[in-house]
């Protein structure tokens, strides 16, 4: 029989918006901007359980560990596009961070139909993987159920490794079948049943915080600075040599010549200047001190 979710807060017929076919456009807007405000307070409450489940991400992580976010329709789509997001910010292998998605890449642009609710499927990404005790797994699922992830899941546990769940349900089995459970309760949808919107919104705020937070955790930034970041296109260029001036205090010429030297690598060019090193020696040093900037600039 077909689940109609009826307990799920996601699922629930918000009054409020039942008339919204018939109203300007900009009232629909502004009923859709209200919700929407919402949805950081609803982050706001869970953000201890947010920071535990980070810390012990980022301790797997510190020793090797890599990040898998697994999720189903939106939630997978998110999941996907925060990990591709932390190589060009956070300067990553891509393996370190990688998003799983219900039905593969397909999915990513359309509906894969059944992709969902294939918890075998889930199981075997995780294998295919070969997901060990080092690595962290975050399911995300905004019903807190999807089969897909709750199968991802219990392989990941059965394999040791961090289980973590992000839903927008209390109770949800997600929660139940993780190590540290993360449920944003934002409740009915304008669009009832639309969790691409609040329930979308929610979980791309806290995956924002999971792989952000993480990264500065493990040295990848230097204060508020994207220094793992390689200049790899004008734009990046030139963010690159407003950060070496910046932290350096360096003239224009001088702080580009130490990125053409660096090949475009932030931390190297930094290095440079301040210690008088060439490129060879600036790397050899950061890698003395665990490729940490700050470390490297004080040692």
């Amino acid at each position: 029989m077909i689940d109609p979710l009826p307990e799920l807060s996601t699922e629930q017929s918000d009054p409020r918006y039942s008339q919204i076919d018939r109203l300007p456009t900009e009232q629909i807007a502004r009923l859709m901007n209200q919700a929407d405000a919402a949805v950081p307070a609803a982050v706001a409450v869970v953000i201890p359980a947010i920071s535990e489940a980070i810390d012990a991400i980022a301790a797997r992580m510190a020793e090797g560990g890599r990040l898998f976010y697994v999720g189903a329709g939106t939630s997978g789509r998110l999941a996907v596009l925060d990990a591709s997001e932390c190589p060009p910010t956070f300067g990553t292998d891509p393996s370190l961070v990688q998003g799983v998605i219900a039905g593969g890449l397909d999915a990513l642009t359309r509906s894969v139909e059944g992709a969902e609710d294939d918890a075998e499927a889930g199981a075997a990404a995780m294998k295919d993987l070969e997901v060990g005790a080092l690595d962290s797994v975050v399911g995300v699922s905004a019903s807190g159920r999807a089969p897909f992830v709750l199968g991802a899941l219990a392989e990941a546990a059965d394999r040791g490794a961090l289980t973590v769940g992000l839903s927008c349900n209390d109770g949800a089995p997600l929660s139940a079948a993780a190590e540290h459970a993360i449920e944003v309760v934002v409740g009915p949808e304008v669009v009832t049943g639309s969790t691409r919107l609040k329930a979308g919104t929610a979980q791309k705020l806290v995956l924002n915080m999971i792989s952000t937070i993480a990264m500065v955790k493990l040295g990848r930034t230097y204060g508020n600075k994207m220094v793992e970041m390689s200049a790899m296109n004008s734009k990046l260029a030139g963010r690159a040599l407003r950060m070496v001036r910046d932290i350096t205090g360096a003239d224009h010429e001088t702080a580009g010549a130490a990125l053409d030297a660096a090949g475009g690598q932030t931390k190297t060019a930094v290095v440079m200047i301040q210690h008088g090193l060439d490129a060879e020696g600036a790397r050899a040093l950061l890698e003395s001190h665990g490729e940490r900037l700050s470390d490297a600039l004080s040692g």
